[in-house]
């Protein structure tokens, strides 16, 4: 994760909390009497949340921190040098992300081992598992094809990260341009069949998260193969 701290941010966050003596005390209700008050109330939450949702942040010293902010706003000089405050941050981050990422696949290999138990589940030799919903009957997409599919995808918790179904319109892609997960399931389904796969890290996204999904998880998908398209692109030989 590369670390990215705009100076307008890093100045204005909690600029009107910077002065001694001022304590920090979240039990009580914020008093937001004036204009900057809100403003400086908005920034501060507003940074704080790119901070716990991209930055898997949820604490700070705050004394520290906030030392940070008064000494800019003072135009004194910043005791990290700036030349390498930037590899001191991607090593932080990239720390935190792999210890997240090792927690995602522990409990991914609990749960996989669990699944795989399952009546009706069955495990590819790449570690792939499925469990035949509806068994379609028309044809079976090969490497390349264009497909049109329904899908829900779900953390191992249960949350939903991403739905066709709900938006109501099925998705196309070529099969070798997905996941490998997805690329192998889809090689096997006949056209008409719903599939549920259990799709292990290696054959998802590794050790990087995307969007909603962390580093290291383990991926359940619903998938619906509606139909093979015409494909236009041209392949690669």
């Amino acid at each position: 994760m590369k670390y990215i701290l705009t100076l307008t941010s890093a100045v204005l966050l909690m600029s009107a909390c910077t002065q001694k003596g001022i304590a920090i005390d979240t039990s009580k209700p914020t008093e937001l009497a004036t204009e900057l008050d809100s403003v400086s109330y908005l920034l501060g939450t507003s940074y704080a949340k790119g901070l716990t949702t991209k930055g898997g942040i949820n604490e700070l010293d705050n004394k520290s921190f906030l030392t940070g902010v008064q000494r800019v706003l003072e135009g004194k000089e910043v005791e990290i040098d700036e030349a390498v405050a930037g590899d001191f941050m991607n090593a932080y981050f990239d720390k935190k992300e792999k210890a997240k990422s090792e927690e995602s696949k522990l409990a991914g290999e609990a749960f996989l081992a669990e699944n795989k138990a399952k009546d009706g589940v069955k495990v590819t030799e790449t570690g792939l598992q499925y469990r035949v919903i509806s068994e379609g009957s028309g044809a079976i997409p090969v490497d390349g094809d264009k497909v049109k599919v329904h899908y829900t995808g779900k953390l191992i918790d249960g949350t939903v990260f991403d739905s066709s179904v709900e938006r109501g319109e099925p998705a196309e892609f070529l099969t070798n341009q997905v996941i490998p997960g997805w690329t192998e399931a889809l090689k096997m389904m006949a056209v008409g069949s719903k599939y549920e796969l259990v799709i292990p890290p290696a054959l998802a996204y590794g050790d990087r998260g995307t969007g909603p999904i962390p580093a290291g998880s383990t991926l359940i998908f619903e998938v619906e193969l509606l139909d093979i398209l015409p494909n236009d692109v041209p392949q690669e030989k």
